[in-house]
């Protein structure tokens, strides 16, 4: 498993499909199936805010960039329905480097916070109030405040996902220890901007 990528994400590198997946409805249908596995338009229409057609119509744009697939509809169900699945329990992109691809980074990047932060405010409301105490008492949030150079962020960044590896995908493998329960990581790094007054 590469350093950069312990998950075996995938790797988005060209800025239209970054682009394409800025889309909320494209993001919250690729974590839908990501999360639960395939489903149907029409199924995935209910979570996305989006009419089936519409959501289908989605569904073929991101297919189109290779992160959804069609699969094999489940023994039982309507053969005459077309399910999709992601390609990848996961995705990920570094910034572009051109003006173009940086503005399809950056409006990639705004639709993940902001997609995150629905999920922590969702989770507040729906999920917590619902806890047993030990699981009240690991939730948590932290705000902290470093000195990093960009060497270091990106040391830093490396050491969490490898400590976090071993425990991604482990259900697909079948390793899950009794008492499991699904944990969101949601991490957001913010380096500030240059304080022209430090030091001073």
């Amino acid at each position: 498993m590469s350093l950069r990528n312990p998950y075996g994400d995938f790797e988005i590198t060209d800025p239209q499909a970054m682009r394409a997946l800025a889309h909320p409805v494209r993001l919250a249908a690729l974590s839908y199936l990501q999360k639960n596995g395939p489903a149907t338009a029409t199924q995935l229409s209910e979570h996305v805010g989006a009419s089936p057609s519409v959501t289908s119509w989605h569904l073929r744009h991101l297919a189109d960039f290779g992160l959804v697939i069609d699969v094999p509809p489940p023994t039982g169900s309507d053969r005459r329905q077309r399910w999709w699945n992601a390609v990848a329990r996961g995705f990920r992109y570094e910034m572009p480097d051109t003006p173009e691809g940086a503005v399809a980074g950056r409006l990639l990047r705004a639709e993940m916070m902001n997609q995150a932060l629905e999920t922590a405010q969702r989770w507040l409301a729906e999920t917590e109030p619902t806890l047993e105490p030990e699981w009240s008492r690991l939730a948590g949030s932290a705000n902290t405040r470093l000195e990093l150079t960009a060497a270091e962020a990106e040391e830093l960044e490396a050491a969490i996902e490898q400590l976090i590896a071993p425990y991604v995908g482990r259900r697909d493998a079948g390793r899950t220890p009794e008492g499991a329960r699904p944990v969101r990581f949601i991490r957001l790094s913010l380096p500030e901007a240059t304080d022209p007054e430090a030091g001073s």
